[in-house]
C-alpha cells in the first residue's frame, strides 16, 4: 500500500473557495475507527455548492468534499467491520462538516457506515449514491402515506437531476404512472426511457399558483421547493401526499394552509443526512430490488477527481443530467 494518495481539498483564501488536488498520507486524515480505501464517490448538487463556494455548505477548513462514498475497509477498531468489508457512507455531515469521499483513502466513524448489500457493486452504489438513496426514501414516504399505484399519477419535479431521475425509474418499476417535470429541453427521451409517461416543463410548474388549483396528482416527489412546491401542493388530490427533499428552486414556500385543511393533503419532509441506520439498510435493500439495473446505465457518467471543479460549476447551473460517478482510481 502506497504511503500517499490523492484527494481533492478545499481551502478558503481571501473569502473564496479554492479546490486543489493534493497528495496526502494517513496521518493527514481525521480521527475515526475505520480506515477505508475509497473506490467510488459521486457528485451531488450539494457537492457542487461546496466546491464552487456558491452555498454555505462547508463548515470547516480545509475540507475534503464528497457527501457519499463506497469502498473497502483497510483497518478497523470497530467490532462491526473488519478489513475487506465493503461499505457505503452517505450523510452524517460528511463532505460538509467532516472529510468526505473525494479522497482515495478516508478515515470515518463506523456508525456512519452501512454494509454494501449483496447484489450491488461499489460503482453501482455510487451511481445510486445519496441522490438515489434520497429518492428511495421519498418513494417509501409516499407508500407509507398510502399512495398506491391505483390512486393516480405521481409528479416528480427536477426529474432530470440525480434524485428525480432515479425516483422516476423506481416509481415506474413499481407500477406508478409518472409525470416528470424538467427544465431541460432535451430531457424528454431520457425521462421516457426511465419510465415517465408524461413530461411537463419547469416553467409550467413554477408559475405562481392559487391556494387551490385543479386536482392532478395522487402524490409527488419534489426536489425544487419555492413556487414549484406551492403549485404541486395546490394541485395534489384529496388525501394525497407530497414528499419534499430539496430546495434547488429556493427555500421559501409561498403557499397557504388550504391544501392541508380543505383537501387533507400531507407534506412530508425527507431527510437523508441523519436518517437512522435501520431505515438506511432498508432503503438500500429496496434499491437493490426496485431500481431497474438498466436505469443506472441511462443515469450515470464517470468522472475523475481532476474533472470535478468543472462539473461542480455545471451541476449548480443545471448543466448535468442524471448522476456523475467519481472514480477515485481514474
Amino acid at each position: 500500500m502506497s504511503d500517499t494518495f490523492k484527494a481533492l481539498v478545499l481551502t478558503q483564501e481571501d473569502g473564496k473557495t479554492v479546490s486543489t488536488i493534493r497528495e496526502l498520507g494517513n496521518d493527514d486524515l481525521p480521527d475515526g475507527d475505520v480506515l477505508l480505501a475509497v473506490e467510488y464517490s459521486s457528485l451531488n448538487y450539494k457537492d457542487g455548492l461546496a466546491i464552487t463556494g456558491k452555498g454555505k455548505i462547508v463548515r470547516q477548513w480545509p475540507l475534503v468534499p464528497g457527501i457519499d462514498l463506497a469502498g473497502r475497509v483497510l483497518e478497523s477498531s470497530s467490532g462491526d467491520y473488519a478489513p475487506g468489508d465493503r461499505v457505503i457512507l452517505t450523510g452524517w455531515g460528511v463532505g460538509e462538516k467532516y472529510w468526505g469521499g473525494y479522497s482515495q483513502r478516508q478515515r470515518v466513524q463506523s456508525k456512519w457506515l452501512v454494509p454494501l448489500p449483496a447484489g450491488l457493486e461499489s460503482r453501482q452504489a455510487m451511481a445510486i449514491g445519496t441522490a438515489g438513496f434520497t429518492a428511495m426514501l421519498c418513494v417509501m414516504t409516499l407508500e407509507e402515506a398510502g399512495v398506491t399505484p391505483d390512486k393516480g399519477s405521481i409528479l416528480v419535479t427536477g426529474a432530470s437531476g440525480g434524485v428525480g431521475s432515479i425516483a422516476v425509474a423506481i416509481l415506474a418499476k413499481l407500477g406508478y404512472q409518472v409525470t416528470a417535470v424538467s427544465g431541460k429541453d432535451d430531457a424528454g427521451e431520457f425521462l421516457r426511457q426511465l419510465g415517465a409517461g408524461e413530461i411537463l416543463t419547469r416553467d409550467e410548474m413554477s408559475q405562481a399558483a392559487r391556494p387551490l388549483e385543479g386536482q392532478r396528482w395522487a402524490g409527488a416527489i419534489d426536489t425544487v421547493g419555492s413556487t414549484t412546491l406551492a403549485r404541486v401542493l395546490a394541485e395534489t388530490n384529496y388525501g394525497g401526499c407530497v414528499a419534499a427533499c430539496g430546495l434547488a428552486g429556493g427555500a421559501d414556500l409561498p403557499t397557504t394552509v388550504m391544501p392541508f385543511i380543505l383537501r387533507n393533503v400531507s407534506l412530508r419532509g425527507v431527510d437523508s443526512v441523519m436518517c437512522p441506520v435501520e431505515r438506511r439498510k432498508l432503503a438500500w435493500q429496496r434499491l437493490v430490488n426496485d431500481l431497474p439495473a438498466k436505469a443506472l446505465g441511462e443515469i450515470g457518467q464517470v468522472a475523475s477527481l481532476e474533472q470535478l471543479p468543472d462539473l461542480a460549476e455545471k451541476i449548480t447551473t443545471g448543466g448535468v443530467r442524471g448522476r456523475v460517478i467519481v472514480d477515485l482510481n481514474a
